[in-house]
């Protein structure tokens, strides 16, 4: 058994691609060719039948296509649909609808019936691999005569080959013989569609009903934004300043109160400046990935690439990360420049892998051959600590070197007393509230997501996620400017950080969705396996909170300093 050479997005992943024994020629049917025997210890026997439990699959490759198995989901009996699943499953329970097995036993899937599909093109000499499909079956095999090896000949092969299945008693030894039959077979699919069968969409209309769902969502926003800014806001500029005029300041009430105040650095100045670099470095490396994927450099054909490409990126980010960072830093009068951009390049990166690390441990202890090697680490930290630390201190250079933001107001000595808040401005409760609508506008999408990460689906519909994201941002956007202004409203200026929670708490919500899909969709019973899906979904919760957060930081931003250079101010 030879070992692949793999990308760094492969290894990531846990994908270790090894040569098989089992020999396909090109046009050559086989019929019960057996690959070997092999005589199974209790405690292989055992662990055969815990798998099969389990329901492990194995996975193939050939010609860079994966095998699948197919079957017709005929939910909609009008109109039956085609599906593929990846890989085929390592064995079955018994049960009484199938015929020979007992119910609770477990039974092998020792023959296998490969159909490889190939393509005639008049363009091409030849023949093209369009399509691998494996159809498992459980065969308890007997030999006619001596064991000659691969010539020898089995009495269980033809028309009696699924008769007697193959059961796994975990108490005793036993001996297996593997077999399989090829067979080979023209279409018309030509070789630049081939990946077509994988990645057929038959959920077309739920990707639309979700993009529908976020539409809804967002002009309810616009239309409370557009009031805000054209009714609202046009209503207070007039009254605000028309008193300015008359010297009728007694009477003013809202957001223009704490024009002296709006602008004043908030508590922790440092780790804010840190939370939004780091933010446009998740934020910069999803645009460019989901482009790329959309454009077609991405394809599922090229195992491994969209991670690969999302790490790479992520790591050449961080000169905008560092930019960010920093001039948000000086802006906010921050204090020890060093520190701020040590925790910016290493904050998030320093989580993620010690996190990933430890997770790692578990799958060592496990000998599981998602396992990355020391080798693979070594590399990330080079990543890390070569390239990104210090593009992320280029970026700083510039951001630090940019002139100084003149506020539209000036900022008081002495700070304003906020008055008491009524409970649902609450800090806690608003940023609650916040965050339901932009995970509203993707929780469909994100089903998808993890459907295709942990029930090895693949996921391709990158023009929808394109469309959803940018659904998202608008979202974050809009529902922190309108939270803003409702604080603002309130005598409230302590909006720096409540403007990147409101959007970033959709976090939060979805880590609780991914808690609901573990108990509902995923058969998950062993304490490492549960380890790992939590451990991944914290991680990935994380970066969602820096990336929504960071979009309701820019956007409330943006508005404040409109709202406060549109009126007279002494």
């Amino acid at each position: 058994m030879e070992t692949v050479a793999e990308n760094l997005g492969e290894v990531l992943r846990g994908d270790k691609i090894m040569n098989s024994n089992y020999e396909l020629k090109m046009g050559t049917e086989e019929t019960c060719k057996i690959l070997c025997r092999k005589t199974l210890t209790a405690d292989e026997t055992k662990q055969f039948a815990l798998r099969i439990e389990e329901d492990y699959r194995v996975h193939w490759v050939m010609d860079n296509l994966p095998s699948a198995t197919k079957y017709v989901d005929e939910t909609n009996p009008s109109k039956p649909v085609t599906i593929y699943d990846l890989g085929f499953p390592l064995g079955f329970r018994g049960s009484v609808d199938i015929p020979g097995t007992k119910e609770g036993v477990s039974y092998l899937n020792n023959h296998l019936l490969l159909t490889v599909k190939y393509h005639k093109d008049e363009s091409f000499e030849g023949s093209r691999i369009v399509g691998f499909e494996v159809e498992p079956s459980s065969v308890k095999h007997a030999v006619k005569g001596q064991w000659k090896g691969s010539e020898s000949t089995l009495s269980t092969c033809g028309g009696t080959a699924s008769a007697v299945p193959l059961p796994m008693v975990s108490s005793a030894p036993g001996e297996v013989i593997f077999t399989y039959d090829v067979k080979w077979e023209a279409s018309e699919v030509k070789w630049a569609s081939r990946w077509d069968t994988y990645l057929l969409m038959g959920d077309e209309q739920i990707h639309w009903f979700s993009i529908i769902n976020s539409l809804m969502i967002v002009l309810f926003l616009t239309g409370m934004v557009a009031m805000i800014m054209l009714r609202t806001l046009h209503r207070d500029f007039n009254r605000y300043n028309a008193a300015e005029a008359q010297d009728d300041v007694e009477e003013e009430t809202g957001w223009k109160l704490v024009h002296g105040d709006v602008f004043r650095p908030p508590r922790m100045p440092m780790m804010l400046s840190v939370l939004v670099g780091t933010g446009v470095q998740t934020l910069t490396m999803s645009i460019v990935t989901m482009v790329f994927a959309v454009l077609g450099f991405l394809s599922p054909a090229n195992r491994g690439g969209l991670m690969t490409a999302a790490l790479l990126l992520f790591v050449f980010m961080g000169v905008p990360a560092g930019y960010a960072s920093a001039f948000l830093h000086k802006t906010l009068k921050g204090q020890d420049w060093k520190k701020n951009m040590i925790l910016t390049s290493c904050l998030l990166p320093g989580t993620v892998f010690a996190v990933f690390f430890v997770l790692n441990l578990f799958l060592w202890a496990e000998k599981s051959s998602a396992a990355v090697p020391f080798s693979t680490l070594f590399a990330l930290l080079v990543l890390w600590f070569g390239i990104s630390v210090p593009l992320v201190f280029l970026g700083a250079y510039f951001g630090y070197r940019r002139k100084n933001v003149e506020f539209p107001v000036r900022i008081n000595q002495i700070p304003r007393q906020v008055p008491e808040q009524v409970w649902y401005m609450q800090p806690a409760f608003s940023i609650t509230v916040g965050g339901v609508l932009p995970f509203g506008a993707v929780f469909i999408e994100l089903f998808f997501i993890l459907s295709s990460i942990w029930l090895h689906q693949f996921y391709y519909v990158f023009g929808f996620l394109l469309l959803v994201f940018c659904i998202l941002v608008v979202t974050c956007a809009e529902i922190s400017i309108v939270m803003c202004y409702f604080q603002l409203c309130a005598e409230d200026y302590h909006w720096w950080w409540r403007a990147f929670l409101t959007s970033g708490s959709s976090a939060g919500y979805m880590f609780t969705y991914s808690v609901f899909y573990f108990y509902t969709k995923l058969e998950i019973t062993k304490f490492v396996s549960a380890l790992l899906y939590f451990g991944y979904m914290s991680m990935a919760a994380l970066v969602f909170f820096l990336l929504t957060g960071t979009i309701g930081f820019y956007a409330c931003y943006w508005f404040v300093f409109k709202i406060f250079a549109a009126i007279k101010v002494d």
